[in-house]
């Protein structure tokens, strides 16, 4: 992980509602989220599906969502019988209505929400890496594709989400993000500024919210630590520690 940025205000223990207090236990190697109801969004794969993981593994109750159902179910059936799988299109507001509805069936509400859907450059040039593509050669449904998914997606979800959170005592937003050198990087429209969107809108929401009980933070995650698209595959020197795989 390579680091956070607080939105608004710093993440702590917190009473997400009125009627029970969930503790939050960060010391070394121990984290405790019993009972947290959390919406995991682009939870399939990747970096959301790490998340996922380690939240279901931290006791929180976990909806793991992806575009495709049969695929949420997979990971979803090793996080656990609390663990709820449901196919959910960022982009699309009857699909983020149907899914949020969803979670408050199971569970009387979310108090989390990680707004981390997003598709990589691979999806607009699949040599990004090694072969630069300037701006105006991104075809206009790759550039909607990438900022639908990653910017609209996270407005979308806190749209829906953060009126219960507030009738419910209190919530947390986590939109995920990158650094700013990948925001502004040559050959990475539209990843980098839809990243850079996400930004400067976790900031408004977060102004929005000042002085209630829901925050806004935004994560910056480190991408080595996960297999994922948003990176390209780079091979291993065999002299180089093993230093990205677990035990």
């Amino acid at each position: 992980m390579s680091g956070a940025r607080g939105a608004g205000h710093r993440v702590s223990g917190a009473t997400f509602s009125p009627a029970t207090t969930y503790r939050i236990d960060t010391t070394p190697d121990v984290i405790e989220l019993n009972g947290v109801r959390v919406v995991v969004t682009g939870a399939t794969t990747g970096l959301g599906a790490a998340m996922a993981a380690a939240l279901a593994e931290a006791g929180a109750q976990v909806m793991v969502t992806g575009r495709d159902q049969a695929r949420a179910e997979e990971p979803a059936s090793g996080l656990g019988s609390s663990a709820l799988p449901c196919q959910l299109d960022v982009r699309d507001e009857r699909s983020v209505a149907a899914c949020v509805a969803r979670a408050c069936d199971a569970w009387g509400g979310v108090d989390m929400l990680v707004n981390n859907a997003g598709i990589g450059m691979r999806t607009v040039n699949p040599r990004f890496m090694t072969e630069p593509q300037p701006f105006w050669e991104v075809t206009p449904p790759g550039f909607r594709d990438v900022v639908e998914t990653k910017l609209v997606g996270c407005f979308l979800m806190a749209r829906e989400v953060v009126p219960l959170m507030l009738r419910g005592g209190g919530g947390r937003i986590v939109n995920i993000s990158m650094n700013e050198q990948t925001m502004v990087r040559r050959g990475f429209v539209p990843y980098g500024p839809a990243g850079a969107g996400v930004e400067a809108m976790s900031r408004a929401m977060a102004a929005d919210l000042a002085g209630s009980s829901v925050t806004v933070n935004i994560l910056l995650p480190g991408g080595r630590g996960t297999l994922t698209g948003m990176v390209p595959t780079i091979p291993r020197r065999r002299s180089a520690p093993d230093c990205w795989t677990r035990p």
